[in-house]
């Protein structure tokens, strides 16, 4: 079951509809009904939980007690473990919040020209 249909299953056990969920949350029309595709910011999953009065678990579907979930997929999953695990992606992740699309390309290009200069290095 996707998002789009894991959330009308709940908001419907709550007796709202979608559109009346949108309405009450001031999300635009139709936008929950794209979440299959584009998946929200928690943010938007926990306003919608709190306003059902449910947990982030109760809207994406995922379990909590025992095989404890708390990301929407896999992908994800992993790279929140890698930041845990690496203090120099947390402080790389910390320092690219607050830049500009601009700038993040930039470090980025800078960062590959690195990687690329390093492998050169290593082939003598």
């Amino acid at each position: 079951m996707g998002l789009y249909e894991q959330i009308k299953e709940v908001a419907t056990a709550k007796g709202y509809s979608i559109n009346r969920l949108e309405k009450e949350l001031g999300f635009p029309r139709s936008s929950i009904s794209k979440y299959n595709k584009n998946i929200p910011s928690m943010e938007k999953i926990q306003k919608i939980a709190d306003f059902l009065h449910v947990s982030i678990a109760d809207i994406t579907g995922e379990e909590k007690e025992g095989g404890e979930k708390y990301y929407l997929n896999e992908e994800t999953a992993e790279m929140a473990q890698k930041l845990f695990e690496n203090n120099d992606l947390r402080v790389l992740f910390d320092a690219a919040k607050d830049a500009t699309p601009e700038d993040l390309k930039t470090t980025y290009d800078m960062l590959m020209a690195l990687k690329k200069k390093e492998r050169d290095n290593n082939e003598f």
